[in-house]
């Protein structure tokens, strides 16, 4: 590389080369790496919310408000983070983002009054998750891999899955033994470790270490002219929402979301609490979904290489959907937990990647991650609804239950709604030409 510095990144995608291993699995690595601990912090606020009612005396639906604007946040960034890593790369995002979590947790140390939890854990920890979200994953295994695709969003998706497995229980525990702040920095030092590890190996295009992306032969010519700006995330939409193929898709994560993110992993630990299991304990059962969602989200993007990305929702929608709905009947007993931890944990986010291929063939590789951000802005705006939703349920109502009727039937639906696209999508348009206006 005449004329370049030389980085650790270059030096190290020789090495990997000369043994035979594409740079992209390194890339790969450090994108789980943060998306693993991002999740982690996306995830902290169920363990917190016990904790917070105890020392400051906020009921479930105020502290549920500024955790559904974090949620809106990270979904309506998501679009705009994917414009954004289109422009700027997404190594120098990612370092935004990590910088931003980790102000807005250091910042919260020293809250008292409600409105600085909505600035800090909604705000600003909200727009700092968004734009690491799964839009992140979607632009990393779109623009290294060709081949092997849908196996490596199904892995970067179950690092979700992996952060709530390793991050919870221990944040559950650090708060039971030295309180919720000692947690915050243990998320804090996370956030750090993954940031010098984005600085030392990430690169933003194969092309950046002289490489094709994986199963290929030559670089992937990209679209023409510059890189879309924040602008060009809002003409995706505007193309997008032109075609029944995205509403549909958009709708279906919108319950993706309402079911996931805004009622297990917010309200689970606070609804365990209500039949007499502690927040350790609880954890321990997110843990446990999180070990068989690793399972099942890397087994969705093997699946969806292979099958109609249609059926897989069918089922993956159907068995939540059950799931939800066995729950209030399993009488919270050690069996009961373990049966829906199995079911509901085998297809929390395996969800994500036969979604991501049904994205990527109706709209093509260059405006996937454009469109997918759109799609996965449903996903949140459905779990802040539910997120909010649920605990107003608590406060009103005393119980929870209502939600996760809500939440499963809603799976039901999900599940017959996703069986009306098309078989086959028609090609997909050029990079740089407009969106179809119909599906």
């Amino acid at each position: 590389m005449v004329g370049q510095q030389v980085t650790s990144s270059d030096v190290l995608a020789g090495a990997f080369a000369r043994r035979g291993i594409h740079y992209g699995w390194v890339v790969a690595a450090v994108t789980f790496l943060t998306m693993l601990v991002t999740a982690g912090a996306v995830g902290a606020p169920g363990v917190l919310i016990l904790p917070l009612q105890k020392e400051f005396g906020w009921d479930t639906a105020t502290i549920a408000s500024a955790l559904a604007v974090r949620l809106v946040l990270f979904g309506l960034m998501g679009p705009f983070a994917a414009a954004l890593m289109n422009r700027y790369g997404p190594r120098r995002i990612v370092l935004i983002a990590l910088t931003l979590i980790a102000g807005g947790l250091l910042a919260s140390l020293g809250m008292s009054r409600v409105w600085q939890l909505v600035l800090l854990w909604g705000v600003i920890v909200g727009i700092g998750t968004g734009l690491t979200a799964l839009v992140l994953g979607a632009t990393v295994a779109t623009r290294w891999f060709s081949h092997r695709r849908g196996l490596v969003v199904g892995l970067l998706t179950a690092s979700s899955a992996t952060g709530q497995l390793v991050v919870l229980p221990l944040l559950a525990s650090l708060t039971e033994r030295l309180g919720w702040r000692a947690a915050l920095l243990a998320i804090c030092a996370l956030l750090m470790v993954a940031a010098l590890a984005v600085l030392a190996l990430m690169r933003d295009r194969p092309e950046d270490v002289g490489l094709a992306p994986y199963g290929e032969t030559a670089p992937v010519a990209a679209a023409g002219g510059p890189a879309p700006s924040a602008g060009g995330a809002i003409a995706a939409l505007r193309e997008a929402a032109a075609t029944r193929v995205f509403w549909v898709l958009f709708g279906t994560f919108f319950i993706c979301g309402a079911s996931t993110n805004g009622l297990i992993q917010t309200h689970f630990i606070p609804l365990c609490a209500d039949y007499g299991i502690g927040p350790v304990q609880g954890a321990s059962v997110l843990a446990a979904m999180g070990v068989f969602d690793f399972v099942g989200t890397v087994a969705s993007g093997w699946l969806s290489d292979r099958y109609d990305n249609r059926w897989l929702l069918f089922w993956y929608y159907g068995l939540r959907g059950l799931s939800l709905l066995f729950l209030p009947f399993s009488d919270f007993s050690f069996v009961g937990l373990s049966l829906f931890a199995v079911f509901y944990g085998l297809d929390w986010i395996a969800t994500v990647p036969p979604t991501v291929r049904l994205v990527a063939a109706r709209f093509g590789r260059e405006r996937a991650n454009l469109v997918f951000g759109w799609v996965f802005a449903g996903h949140q705006l459905g779990a802040a609804a539910i997120a909010y939703g649920a605990g107003v349920s608590r406060t009103a109502l005393a119980s929870y239950l209502p939600a996760f009727f809500a939440a499963g039937l809603l799976c039901l639906l999900a599940a017959l709604a996703i069986l009306t696209l098309p078989r086959r999508a028609p090609p997909p348009p050029a990079p740089s030409g407009a969106l179809p206006a119909r599906a």
